[in-house]
């Protein structure tokens, strides 16, 4: 027997576990669909590594990728099972700078004591979802200052972006441009290519953009280091491993230590999981309804399905992230890739999750990749989460100014606590001066108490 798109109809215990009939899917769509979301989403594989690797070390890029690959393939696998939704995970972008550049490179914790707070964040998320108060968190935040922690993460990742890659320098404690004012070298000629090359791509919606773009960067890195003697890179980066495949490297796994409390002190430990908690689980709503209004799941209020199994496994994620050593895995947007494609189940995730799980075997890669590439795709990964920007009531100052402290103290402070401390603060006075502090959410107030302490005792 046939289907409606030429394909075998799919085996009964198939189509009964998927419901792949009742949705008008096909198992060979889902197939289509779950490799759509993997190449559209791949980048992760190499771009969290070097993220990380500023913390871990760069002798630990091949760990980070299998532990990047392993969260992302379990948990995706997880997703799939559990909700039954075209729903892919990943170690997030931005998440992983704040590990890499606030809780080790300004906090001065250890990798294993930042792992730590990532799990602790997770658990928390995870308790909040089974008691029910996640949504309460979610709402007692104003729409405006959620949407400038996205966007102000963006604009970290961008700045990162663009540090790495040389583009940008600290100079006398300002950013400058390239090397005291003067761009030259090949590496930065490359990283402005890859990021016109790569922009161009996501202009013309190729799937994979961000993939094709530091594919075709590292290629020309290799071939310009053979040619040119090193062409301006450091030892190892853009040079081809004796093997392009290894055995996974699972030395990063468990390594995990919460002795970040008595670093950093118990109230600023609690403070920063808090923070960090809160960038971590805002995006997650918005994700799901976004690849459900793309997958045509979503019911006439706008919500999806089963939303206790997507959440709990997303919270899940955060701390199996850390455990695992790479940082707090979440929903990707990407999965709407896939939902384009085709995907309506969640036998979409269960194809993501296996292609992610082959990639545990190339750790000997993520070193060949030079930060120019990864650099310019940081670069417009804070482009797509700066789109949110027009969402924004800017005529609304009591929510805009905000907002716009949100989204600029992130990044001029290196800090994702700082950008929404300084956005907490600023929002429950303003309501307060105007003399409706009755509009601020009992949380909300009790979160912008603890930021102001937080302050005054200078973090």
């Amino acid at each position: 027997m046939q289907s409606t798109d030429g394909g075998a109809r799919p085996a009964p215990w198939l189509d009964t576990r998927f419901a792949l009939t009742a949705r008008g899917t096909t198992v060979r769509r889902e197939i289509l669909a779950g490799a759509t979301t993997f190449v559209t989403m791949a980048y992760v594989l190499f771009v969290n590594p070097q993220i990380l690797g500023a913390a871990a070390g760069t002798e630990h890029l091949g760990a980070l990728l299998t532990s990047t690959a392993l969260v992302a393939a379990v948990m995706t696998v997880a997703m799939g099972a559990v909700s039954n939704l075209p729903l892919a995970l990943a170690p997030g972008m931005g998440l992983n700078a704040v590990v890499a550049f606030q809780l080790v490179g300004a906090a001065h914790l250890s990798y294993a004591e930042a792992m730590g707070v990532i799990v602790a964040e997770g658990l928390v998320i995870t308790a909040l979802v089974v008691t029910g108060l996640r949504q309460a968190m979610v709402r007692s935040v104003p729409l405006a200052l959620k949407r400038a922690i996205g966007i102000g993460i963006g604009l970290f990742l961008a700045l990162i972006g663009l540090k790495n890659a040389g583009f940008v320098s600290a100079g006398g404690g300002l950013l400058t441009l390239g090397d005291a004012g003067r761009l030259h070298g090949f590496p930065v000629a490359l990283f402005a290519a890859t990021l016109l090359l790569t922009a161009w791509l996501v202009a013309r919606g190729v799937r994979g953009a961000l993939l094709i773009g530091m594919a075709a960067s590292t290629l020309a890195a290799v071939i310009a280091r053979a040619a040119l003697g090193g062409a301006g890179f450091p030892p190892h980066v853009a040079e081809l491993p004796a093997a392009l495949v290894a055995l996974p490297d699972f030395s990063l796994v468990g390594r995990v230590s919460f002795g970040f409390a008595r670093a950093l002190g118990p109230a600023a430990a609690a403070l920063t999981v808090f923070s960090i908690m809160l960038s971590d689980f805002f995006d997650t709503v918005g994700t799901v309804v976004a690849v459900g209004q793309e997958a045509r799941f979503l019911d006439e209020r706008g919500n999806f399905p089963r939303p206790g199994a997507v959440l709990l496994v997303d919270s899940l994620a955060a701390a199996a992230g850390g455990a695992v050593g790479a940082s707090s895995a979440t929903t990707y947007i990407e999965s709407a890739s896939g939902a384009a494609a085709g995907g309506r189940t969640g036998l979409t995730s269960i194809v993501t999750g296996l292609l992610f799980a082959l990639c545990l075997f190339l750790s000997p890669l993520p070193g060949v990749v030079p930060p120019q590439a990864t650099g310019a795709i940081l670069v417009l990964v804070g482009f797509l989460m700066m789109r949110e920007v027009a969402a924004i009531r800017w005529d609304d100052a009591g929510e805009a100014i905000p907002a716009f402290l949100t989204l600029t103290v992130m990044p001029f402070t290196y800090s994702i606590t700082n950008g929404i401390g300084a956005g907490f603060l600023a929002f429950a006075v303003l309501k307060l001066l105007a003399g409706r502090i009755r509009e601020v959410h009992p949380l909300m107030l009790g979160a912008s108490l603890a930021f102001l302490v937080y302050f005054v005792l200078g973090g």
